[in-house]
Parts: structure tokens; sequence; C-alpha cells
């Protein structure tokens, strides 16, 4: 029993430490996996589970960039400082949007379109998306390199596309990449940002719904939690290496087929298990 919801932790942990970085969507694979991987818990549990893996996510973004992201750190000289306390005012103005609509939306927007048709068809659009964007920029140089080039007005900007993640399938990462390259930046700077906004958001997030459904646990929870987490965690960590070595050479298009390749996989998926049902 242990070691069977264990395993079940690990795999849905890699699961979420991969999809949550690369602009490919965790809905999308998460509606997918859970048809094959339940955990043997309660409803309140199993979203309990998910909010400490997507937190174990966050946290190897946060170490990553810690010292990059510490106004602080007694290594920084006060101008450096100064440019990292501009680098999170950024950051506060591209939460804005999604944090405000988030708040009042998140719950209702889940309800009505946590299904399989919503996901599938944001995965496919947004594939599509990356594609012509990419497409587009062939031959365009971009504009914005560095995050001392990103004005507050595109932080903003940028925002407003994340908001777009809110409606299940299209993923937090995808929508704030897509926007940011569309608004002129380059790929490298449009993911190291996105991994930026992550924090205020996945971080807060995280918080209400611990505060939700607090910390009462018995010790195979706990462990299974503690599984889960670690390994998200661990996986985050080689996920965003990944991305980050990948797009200095390479464009997104890779990701946007896969999008469209999932996206069909889902819809087939479940159009046949309901006509077997």
């Amino acid at each position: 029993m242990l070691i069977l919801e264990i395993i079940k932790a690990v795999l849905l942990g890699i699961v979420e430490g991969i999809t949550e970085w690369l602009p490919i969507s965790s809905t999308g694979h998460m509606i997918l996996v859970e048809e094959f991987i339940q955990l043997n818990a309660t409803a309140e549990f199993k979203e309990m589970f998910f909010v400490v893996i997507q937190l174990g996510a966050i946290l190897a973004v946060a170490i990553l960039y810690f010292e990059r992201l510490n106004p602080f750190s007694a290594r920084k000289t006060l101008s450096e400082k100064k440019n990292t306390m501009k680098i999170w005012y950024k950051v506060i103005i591209g939460v804005l949007p999604a944090a405000v609509l988030g708040l009042l939306f998140d719950d209702w927007l889940n309800a009505k379109f946590y299904n399989y048709q919503t996901v599938a068809l944001m995965l496919i659009l947004y594939g599509i998306l990356f594609i012509v964007v990419e497409n587009r920029n062939k031959y365009r140089k971009s504009r914005i390199n560095t995050i001392n080039d990103l004005t507050y007005r595109t932080a903003f900007l940028i925002g407003m596309f994340q908001v777009l993640s809110l409606i299940p399938g299209t993923s937090r990462s995808g929508a704030t990449i897509l926007g940011a390259i569309i608004l002129g930046s380059s790929r490298y700077l449009a993911a190291e940002y996105s991994f930026f906004l992550s924090i205020p958001v996945m971080f807060g997030a995280s918080a209400l719904k611990l505060v939700k459904f607090g910390l009462s646990f018995t010790n195979l929870e706990i462990a299974i939690l503690l599984t889960g987490m670690a390994v998200a965690f661990v996986v985050s960590i080689l996920a965003i290496k990944f991305l980050l070595g990948y797009i200095r050479n390479n464009d997104f298009k890779a990701f946007g087929w896969y999008r469209i390749a999932l996206g069909t996989l889902v819809i087939v998926y479940f159009v046949l298990t309901s006509t077997q049902a």
C-alpha cells in the first residue's frame, strides 16, 4: 500500500516538475495522467497533494535564482541591489492582472472549463499560435533582450497575457512566454521572466490552499506529500535548465507541435472512452 502510493507520488511529481515549466500545460498532462494514476485518497487530500507538488516546483525557481533575485545580498553593490529591486517591481506589475482576476474568477473558471474539451482546445490553439508567432519572428530581431530592456508597461502587458492561463489547458508559462515574444522579447528573457512571475503567483496560490485545507495529516499522507514535493523540486531544476539551454539555439515550434499532438490525443482518448462506456 505505502510503496504503491509512494510510486504514484513519484510519477505525479515527475509530471509536475516537467510540465510546470515547459510551455506544454501541466493541466493537460494531469488530466490524462489522472486517468491512469489515482492516489488512493480523498478528493480533498488529492487537491492538497497537487498544491504541495506545485510548491516543490516553485521552490526550484526560488533556489536557482535566489542570488539574482535577492536584493539584500552582501555580495552585491548598492547599484546591483537597486537593479534587483527593479526586477521585483517589474515582477509585481506583471503579477497584478493574474493575481486580481485569479482571486475573483479562478474557482469559477475551473468549475466551468476544467474538462477535456477545453483543455484539448487550448492545447491545440496555443500550439498553433506558437508555430505562427515563431514563423513570423523568423527574420525579426528581438528588441527586449535583458530585464533592463523590459519597461514597466511591457511587464504589465505580459501580465495580461498571463491572465489567459486561468483557462485550463493554456499553460501559465506558455501564455507568458508567448505574450513576451509577441511584445518583442527574446526567447531567453521570455522564459526567465515567466519563471520570475511564477514565484509570487504560485506561492500565493499554494499559501491560500494550505490555509484552506490545514496541515492535519497521517504519517502515510505526510510521506506521500513530501515524496511528491521532493521529486517535483528535483525534476523542476532539471526542466528549467533544459529549457534555458534548449532555447539558446532553438525556437518554441517543437513545443507547439507537441501541444497539438497532445491536444489531439486528449480528444481521441476521451471520445473513445466515452463511446465504450
